[in-house]
């Protein structure tokens, strides 16, 4: 499928996708693209995903990316998620270690560049197994942050040069946990720790009172995303 052919798609399902339920979506994509993924971070929005994937299509691949930096729930709640659903996520990895990134770039690289941190670790593995597939699914929603606003249902991702759906664009964070809570789904325990958005271990705190949502998401730097979704950190493949 072309750019051409993919926008034009856009057009035409845009309109009616943004009025159907995200099981609806999901049921959507992966009979028109079933060479699709989904990209699983095991927050909160990505276990409900998991939930709904799992009954529209639980052969689809879903994948997360391992910095070998998450925090030990995070790990755990990935276990307890492929106990409870029978299923394998693909582990994607940096090309770098932590010691080889420190030996290239220094100690504690995320505390001083966080950015290229997010580059090696994140951005980089993403765009190579986005290569794979023809399409991918997340978990953004556009009350998250100013720049998920604009969030379609389904939109093309000019980053990765992929049709995206976000099937969740519409839910606010009470409809993410009233399904959560009635479908009694494993999710991260830190959300309970005043944890709304979890990253690297390394740069996330808790949220204290009043704060935006992704207050604790790489606090003291002029950073709010990892640049998995926007151009704040470029695509550069390592080779």
């Amino acid at each position: 499928m072309n750019l051409f052919e993919k926008e034009e798609l856009i057009r035409q399902a845009g309109p009616e996708l943004e009025n159907r339920s995200a099981e609806y979506v999901l049921a959507w994509a992966v009979e028109r693209f079933p060479n699709i993924t989904l990209a699983c971070s095991f927050g909160a929005e990505d276990v409900v995903l998991v939930d709904l994937l799992n009954k529209v299509s639980p052969r689809t691949d879903i994948f997360y990316l391992d910095t070998d930096l998450h925090f030990r729930e995070t790990y755990e709640t990935r276990d307890r998620l492929e106990e409870r659903y029978g299923k394998a996520f693909v582990r994607v990895s940096p090309k770098l270690s932590l010691q080889e990134q420190a030996e290239a770039y220094g100690e504690n690289l995320w505390s001083v560049n966080p950015n290229q941190c997010c580059l090696i670790r994140k951005v980089n593995p993403l765009a190579e197994v986005l290569s794979k597939y023809d399409a991918w699914i997340t978990g953004i929603r556009r009350e998250q942050a100013p720049t998920r606003a604009n969030a379609g249902k389904i939109e093309y991702d000019v980053k990765y040069g992929l049709i995206k759906f976000n099937p969740l664009a519409d839910w606010k964070s009470e409809d993410v946990w009233n399904y959560i809570r009635t479908n009694r789904i494993i999710y991260n325990p830190l959300h309970d720790s005043n944890y709304p958005s979890i990253g690297c271990e390394k740069c996330t705190r808790p949220v204290r009172p009043g704060e935006d949502p992704r207050a604790g998401r790489w606090s003291g730097f002029q950073k709010t995303e990892c640049g998995l979704h926007n151009d704040s950190v470029g695509v550069e493949l390592q080779k």
